[in-house]
């Protein structure tokens, strides 16, 4: 890709980092305003490269480089989990003794490894303690290869690999899921670029052995779409979830995360100018008063990315006990829609962990509260970390945040991102039973 004078890279410029004084407005222009020429080095550069080739090539990008170094030193980490202090609080996980997972959950899993020869098994499979597990990555370049990559394999070898993920999922969060999908594979039609990105440029993993009773879970990781599945103990973990889409839309389909932003834009505006004083914490996502390497120039605003397992991210804005019933009710709905892709009665369990915590929960808000400029937010307690952050273009040549770019991550603080703190409480209490 062609570097220019304000590139970082090819692909990243100081403008997406950099403070402005005056803030990021939303114009009436769309993607297609930003859509880089056919013939433009910028794409054509990349044409015909197979993703492989592709990530070699980018690997030699300094920045690039500098960027998987950092990465490798917090993927070489022990797991801690996400805090807001550095120290993990015990006992906010409660696991049901005696609970089992879902049968036609576990034959679905069963029938996903069937489809696999013996070698591709032997490369799909960990452990379910393996590190690998926060190997996964966002980007379009490939980083870590964590079992097959969906487009390598049979199409009903893949077929069944989703039809495994659609099992573990709601429906309309499996829909979420394969709208992501289906939206890299749109950006690959308008880039010309599928060799790099398209509906089954993804890798999927499977920890573990399917079992009713033991914990076991699966790994999906690609551009824009990663998913952690586990289940232990009667209880699913969905976290770390990244999903997100440039663009975030395409004609025939609305933006991807529409009625959460929405309902994010009723609920800011909703603020009484107290509220407001104390819930935006910049006034706009470029704001100048942010201290240096708040915004980063992959991650941009977001803390919960790839290999931030064990980030400190300090509460800030608002805390929810300063929200009305109404407010309450809208901030309760959007972490129901960041739980989406759990089945019903498991969103219910952990909204009911949610709800046990709403005394501690915050929300922040960085940006305009009318929907006139490109946001970022985050509702933050000591179970659920969720935001959304509107990003500057990659593939698009929008230089600042722009609603149709859009990241989403979802975790489960004080650990139990992977369901570790739940395999840790199952593992425990069949320790205490042999005992006895």
């Amino acid at each position: 890709m062609t570097v220019h004078d304000e590139d970082i890279d090819g692909f990243f410029s100081t403008a997406r980092v950099s403070g402005r004084d005056e803030a990021v407005v939303l114009g009436d222009e769309d993607y297609r305003d930003f859509l880089i020429g056919h013939d433009d080095p910028e794409l054509a550069d990349w044409r015909q490269m197979t993703y492989e080739k592709f990530a070699a090539t980018r690997q030699q990008n300094e920045f690039l480089a500098a960027l998987l170094a950092d990465w490798d030193e917090l993927y070489a980490e022990p797991f801690v989990g996400v805090t807001s202090d550095g120290v993990v609080r015990d006992g906010l996980y409660d696991l049901r003794r005696g609970g089992e997972t879902d049968p036609e959950l576990v034959a679905a899993a069963d029938q996903a490894l069937a489809a696999l020869s013996a070698d591709q098994q032997r490369r799909v499979r960990y452990p379910v303690d393996a590190p690998d597990w926060r190997g996964w990555s966002n980007p379009e370049f490939v980083f870590h290869r964590n079992g097959l990559r969906l487009e390598d394999i049979a199409d009903d070898q893949a077929e069944a690999i989703l039809a495994l993920i659609a099992a573990s999922l709601s429906a309309d969060g499996y829909a979420r899921v394969r709208e992501a999908m289906a939206l890299n594979g749109f950006l690959g039609e308008l880039t010309d670029l599928p060799g790099i990105m398209n509906e089954r440029s993804y890798w999927f993993a499977f920890f573990g052995a399917p079992s009713p009773s033991e914990p076991w879970g699966w790994q999906l990781s690609g551009h824009h779409v990663c998913l952690n599945f586990v289940t232990v103990g009667g209880r699913d973990v969905i976290a770390p979830v990244f999903i997100g889409g440039e663009p975030a839309l395409t004609d025939a389909r609305p933006p991807l995360f529409d009625e959460r932003e929405r309902l994010a834009i009723r609920l800011a505006s909703s603020l009484t100018a107290e509220q407001r004083a104390e819930a935006v914490v910049y006034a706009s996502v470029l704001d100048p008063a942010m201290p240096e390497g708040r915004v980063h120039p992959a991650d941009e605003r977001h803390v919960g990315g790839a290999f931030r397992d064990n980030r400190v991210v300090p509460y800030e804005g608002i805390q929810a006990s300063r929200l009305s019933p109404d407010q309450l009710g809208m901030l309760r709905a959007i972490v129901a829609d960041f739980l989406l892709l759990l089945r019903e009665p498991q969103r219910d369990l952990t909204l009911a962990e949610f709800d046990g915590h709403l005394d501690e929960t915050w929300l922040s808000w960085y940006g305009a509260t009318d929907g006139s400029q490109p946001v970022y937010f985050r509702i933050q307690s000591p179970v659920v970390l969720a935001e959304l952050d509107n990003h500057a273009g990659v593939w698009l040549a929008n230089r600042l945040p722009a609603r149709f770019h859009v990241h989403t991550t979802l975790r489960m603080p004080n650990g139990n991102d992977y369901g570790k703190a739940f395999i840790a409480s199952w593992s425990a209490d069949g320790a205490a039973q042999d005992e006895r």
